[in-house]
């Protein structure tokens, strides 16, 4: 039997500094996404969130982007580095991306 993950990652919609991401960046995520797994869940309503780093509040608002895959080193590795390379587009301090294990009936 195959192993699956669910993959979520916790895109946010705001830089640190409060000013809003452009909307290109998120389909652009998604996009590749799709590219790499056939198929992608965007949850859009906004999640909220507070997080506090080195004495400072921060505010979050986020979508939610899910891919159910196998769980391979090779998907794993590739999460790994698409984490640096959001944190790049995204001028974020991290990303959040977890790993859940599924079961498909």
């Amino acid at each position: 039997m195959e192993s699956f993950k669910r993959f979520e990652i916790l895109l946010p919609l705001q830089h640190n500094d409060g000013s809003p991401v452009d909307a290109t960046l998120v389909n652009q995520t998604w996009k590749e996404l799709v590219a790499r797994f056939q198929a992608v869940t965007v949850e859009p309503s906004p999640l909220r969130g507070v997080w506090n780093h080195e004495g400072r509040e921060f505010e979050d608002t986020l979508i939610r982007i899910v891919v159910v895959t196998e769980d391979s080193p090779e998907v794993r590795a590739f999460f790994a580095s698409f984490k640096d390379t959001l944190k790049v587009r995204f001028e974020q301090l991290d990303i959040w991306i977890t790993a859940h294990p599924i079961e498909i009936l």
